[in-house]
């Protein structure tokens, strides 16, 4: 085909194109477009607060919270914060310093307690006693016997400690105790003496 005879064809189509065109310029509005029935996608979120969940309104009223005249004084389940302590470890540095010394019936005085029996001209001597629960007890000379006796020393500032009896000598018919302050060395130990007793009834006539 030659190009003259190529010419009409080609007029055709571009008048065909340019119909089209303008008829689609005077449509009543544009053409819609496939999407238009698509939700809009939600904005993109900004900073950590997005993931947090949104937080109660300030507006809410509180729970209304009721307190009593004891929910103020100090106990175990609600200690002062402002309380000192420098008063009880005062306390706790004056308290009594017990004696580290074994000894046997402490928990009786000695005037509680009653001498049974001796026995003498041994190597090791020994007495014994009784406690008011009936309970014989045998001691030997250097033992520590009976309930301390409670001096305190040093001032207003000072302790209290424990002062023991010791067995110092058994003799044939009695116990002799002794009790020495270390405090106190240029005094004179005291000295306690307990007779022996006759447990056996006494005879009739």
């Amino acid at each position: 085909m030659s190009f003259s005879a190529r010419r009409p064809v080609v007029a055709s189509l571009a008048a065909s194109f340019a119909g089209l065109v303008l008829a689609a310029c005077g449509s009543s509005g544009p053409t819609p477009s496939p999407f238009a029935d698509a939700a809009p996608a939600p904005p993109p979120a900004r900073g950590p607060a997005a993931s947090v969940a949104a937080a109660p309104s300030a507006s809410s009223p509180l729970p209304k919270v009721e307190f009593h005249e004891d929910d103020f004084g100090e106990t175990e389940r609600s200690r002062d914060p402002f309380r000192s302590f420098a008063k009880l470890f005062s306390e706790q540095s004056k308290s009594r310093v017990k004696s580290q010394r074994q000894v046997v019936l402490d928990h009786y005085a000695i005037d509680d307690l009653k001498l049974i029996g001796l026995v003498t001209r041994t190597d090791t001597p020994r007495a014994m006693l009784v406690d008011p629960n009936g309970r014989g007890w045998v001691v030997t000379k250097g033992q520590f016997i009976g309930r301390p006796e409670v001096v305190h020393a040093g001032g207003p500032g000072g302790v209290d400690y424990e002062l023991n009896w010791r067995v110092d000598r058994i003799r044939e018919s009695d116990l002799v105790l002794v009790r020495e302050d270390p405090a106190h060395a240029d005094i004179p130990p005291a000295t306690r003496v307990i007779a022996l007793r006759s447990e056996s009834p006494e005879q009739g006539p």
